[in-house]
C-alpha cells in the first residue's frame, strides 16, 4: 500500500535537511522506535507495535538509497521481521523537503508492505495510524528544532549553553521505547470497525439464543427440518 503524508517545521529547508539525516538526534521523536546502530548510511534498530494486549517487535535496518543535499531528496529502505513470529514490515520511503517563507515542507511517501497480526487493518486504517504518527513525530521535531533556535542565534555562556542542551532532552515528548498503540493511534476509525463487529456477533449470539429456545420442547432438541418443515 502506498501512503502520503506531509508536516511543517518552522526552520528553513537546509537546517530541516541537516536535522533529518541526523539520525541519532530525531530518533527520540519517532514512535515506538530504537535505534541500535547507525553508519551514517544504515540503520540498525528496532520498532514495537501493540495491537490490542499484543505488543509484537519487528528489528530489521533501514538504508539511504538517495540523498540529494541540492534537491532536499531522500530515499530509504526499510525492513524488518518479528522478532517472535513470522511477520515482516518492509517500506520505501521517499521524503522531499519545499521551503516557504522561512518554514519547510516535508512530503513523505510511504510505499509499504506488512504481513503478520498488524496486517489486518486495512489502507484506510493504516493511512490514518500513518497521519497521527507522523503528527507525533513532527510535533517532537518542531519542538526540539525550536528549543535550540534560540541557542544557536545567541552567544551564552557555556554554562547557560549546557543547560539548554539539557532541558531540550529531558522535554523530548516520545520514547523510542514505547510501542506504537495500532488501536489508539487510529482511533475512531478502528472503534468504528470494532463496534460494528461486537454488533454483528451480538446479533448472532442472539439468534442461536433464540433458536435454542424455540428447540426446548423440539423432539431432537436441535432447530431441524424433521421437527420444523411446517
Amino acid at each position: 500500500m502506498q501512503l502520503q503524508n506531509s508536516f511543517t517545521v518552522p526552520v528553513p529547508a537546509d537546517e530541516a535537511w541537516r536535522t533529518l539525516l541526523d539520525i541519532e538526534r530525531v530518533s527520540h521523536c519517532m514512535p515506538g522506535a530504537t535505534v541500535e546502530e547507525f553508519d551514517g548510511d544504515t540503520v540498525k534498530g528496532s520498532v514495537k507495535v501493540r495491537v490490542g494486549p499484543i505488543t509484537v517487535t519487528y528489528r530489521g535496518t533501514a538504508t539511504f538509497l538517495e540523498k540529494d543535499d541540492a534537491a532536499h531528496r531522500m530515499v530509504l529502505s526499510a525492513r524488518g521481521n518479528e522478532v517472535r513470529g513470522q511477520g515482516t514490515a518492509s517500506a520505501t520511503v521517499t521524503g522531499t523537503l519545499t521551503e516557504h517563507d522561512g518554514t519547510t515542507t516535508v512530503s513523505v511517501t510511504t510505499d509499504l508492505t506488512v504481513t503478520g497480526r498488524p496486517a489486518q487493518f486495512g489502507r484506510g486504517v493504516m493511512s490514518d495510524v500513518s497521519d497521527g504518527l507522523i503528527g507525533r513525530f513532527a510535533d517532537c521535531l518542531a519542538q526540539r528544532l525550536s528549543a535550540t533556535r534560540p541557542a544557536a542565534s545567541a552567544t551564552p555562556a557555556a554554562g547557560a549553553a549546557a543547560d539548554t542542551s539539557d532541558s531540550v532532552t529531558d522535554t523530548a515528548p516520545t520514547d523510542g521505547a514505547e510501542p506504537i498503540d495500532l488501536l489508539r493511534a487510529a482511533g475512531g476509525p478502528v472503534a468504528r470497525r470494532a463496534a460494528r463487529a461486537l454488533a454483528v456477533a451480538a446479533l448472532a449470539a442472539l439468534a442461536v439464543l433464540l433458536a435454542r429456545r424455540g428447540c426446548r420442547h423440539c423432539r431432537c432438541g436441535v432447530l431441524c427440518r424433521t421437527c420444523h418443515s411446517g
